[in-house]
Formats: C-alpha cells, sequence, structure tokens
C-alpha cells in the first residue's frame, strides 16, 4: 500500500480541465467532455469501471468484448490491471493488455483520464484515412472506435506540476484490428513509489510501452522502454510521424522500422 500524497493537491493548487488545442488536433484525435467522453475517478492506481463493447475487438487473434481504462497508462482486456511499477513484456500470466505509457499515474494531483466508444462517421473517416496511409497493402475501412486519452497527467509522489498527456485508439472493421498509440507530451517516467525523483519523475523504474498477449511469445515492446530514452517517445515512430506508433493487433505484426531512440544526454535535463 502506498502512502497517500493527497495533501500535496494543496501545494500544488487545482489543476482546470483544458481541451486539447488546435495545434495538438494534427496528432491527437478529439477528447474531452465536449466529445462525449466518459472521465475516470480521481483515484491513485485506479481503473475505469468494466466496459462491454458493442463491438468484439480482435487482438492477439482471441476475440475481446469488455476492457478497462486503468489510470496507469494501461488498456487491459477483462482484467484489471492496478500495478504502479512496470514490469517488462512478455507477461504470462494471463493478462491481455495494451500499455500506451505504463507508470505510476495518480490523476488525484492532476490530469484526467477519458475514455469513449465511438461510431462517429467524422472520426472513423479520419482514421481509416490514416490506416490506408500507413498500411496501403490492406484494405481498411474503420467501423468502430474506442478512444482513450490521459490528459496531462501527474505522477505519484510528484511535487511538481510536470503532467503526461497519451493516447490509445482502438479500431476495428469487425475483421481487422488496429491500434494507434499518440504521444504528445511525455515530461516524466517514474513515480516516486517506483524509485523515480519527485521532484523530476525521472529514474527509477521508467515507464513501459507496447503489447502483451499474456503469454510466452506473443509482445512487443516498444524501443526504450523502461529506460529513461522512453521521455523521448514523442520524438519516435514506426510510421514516420513523430509521436505515433500504429500496429494491426488482430494478427499482431511488427509494422515498419522504428525511429531511433534519441539519447537522453543529461538525466538533470528539464522537460516542459
Amino acid at each position: 500500500m502506498k502512502p497517500s500524497f493527497a495533501f500535496l493537491l494543496l501545494m500544488l493548487g487545482a489543476v482546470m480541465d483544458v481541451q486539447p488545442t488546435q495545434e495538438k488536433a494534427s496528432l491527437l484525435y478529439p477528447y474531452g467532455l465536449d466529445q462525449r467522453d466518459h472521465k475516470n475517478p480521481k483515484l491513485d492506481d485506479g481503473t475505469s469501471k468494466k466496459l462491454s463493447l458493442a463491438v468484439p475487438f480482435t487482438f492477439y487473434g482471441k476475440k475481446y468484448q469488455t476492457l478497462y481504462v486503468n489510470n496507469n497508462g494501461v488498456i487491459s482486456f477483462d482484467t484489471r490491471v492496478n500495478q504502479y511499477t512496470p514490469d517488462p513484456f512478455p507477461l504470462a500470466d494471463g493478462r491481455p493488455f495494451v500499455a500506451p505509457y505504463w507508470a505510476d499515474v495518480d490523476n488525484v494531483l492532476g490530469g484526467d483520464v477519458f475514455y469513449r466508444e465511438t461510431t462517429d462517421p467524422t472520426l472513423l473517416t479520419r482514421i481509416t484515412k490514416n490506416i490506408n496511409q500507413y498500411f496501403p497493402k490492406i484494405p481498411f475501412a474503420a467501423m468502430w472506435a474506442f478512444v482513450a486519452t490521459w490528459d496531462r497527467v501527474a505522477y505519484y509522489g510528484s511535487t511538481t506540476n510536470k503532467g503526461n498527456t497519451f493516447q490509445a485508439i482502438l479500431t476495428t472493421d469487425t475483421k481487422t484490428s488496429f491500434i494507434i498509440l499518440n504521444y504528445w507530451d511525455i515530461q516524466w517516467t517514474t513515480g516516486a513509489a517506483s524509485d523515480g525523483d519527485p521532484e523530476t519523475g525521472l529514474g527509477g523504474t521508467p515507464a513501459h510501452a507496447g503489447f502483451n498477449s499474456g503469454d510466452e511469445t506473443n509482445f512487443y515492446n516498444i524501443p526504450g522502454s523502461q529506460t529513461e530514452a522512453i521521455i523521448n517517445i514523442t520524438k519516435t515512430s514506426n510510421v514516420n510521424v513523430p509521436g505515433r506508433w500504429v500496429f494491426q493487433v488482430d494478427d499482431f505484426k511488427e509494422t515498419g522500422v522504428p525511429t531511433k531512440v534519441p539519447k537522453v544526454a543529461d538525466s538533470n535535463n528539464c522537460w516542459l
């Protein structure tokens, strides 16, 4: 059990809800209350309720119709993931999940976790256009999407106002499934309970990004995971769009040539 850091709210002040700027629209898909998103409770290591999907989503060859949006940067199928310090993949414990940015988020100290299931034609058209651009040999027209966004979320034990903004989109045409991961602003890698520095959000056991099927053989680790270089994920990609990673996940395929992870020259750098 981690000690409470709720008193830090008094020190840091309230964090206001701010909708995405026009600049963000170039990478992030629309999110927020004006998109009729739901919000996760303000709870350290919390999750959404169990969400029943209108359309089954195929992940590593298996169809799932329930998922959880976990505050700690994970979307999991059929079971919650409250764990705050990430483990390297594969995890052969039967837990299938995607980890956009698995780390110790504390939305009590700052930020919000949004999610929605949608068949909005405008959004589906945009997603389809993007997928067709990245995978021109795969016929695909999105019929459904699930959008989860971690908006300026703080880290556990933080004594700063640093926040991370990233997003995961699940989409399918009922046969082929894709996941799009967008990284807009990453300012921290590690919570204090994972041996991170409360003043920087760095060090300790850094965040992990990738996919885990729940068995010993089917998994993917995005380069830089669980190293200090993960803070540069906004600059990397497998589809030549900095900050965006896209994968076909019904029958998982590693796609494209990932860009080289930039080195972190100085761990004392201030990431604004």
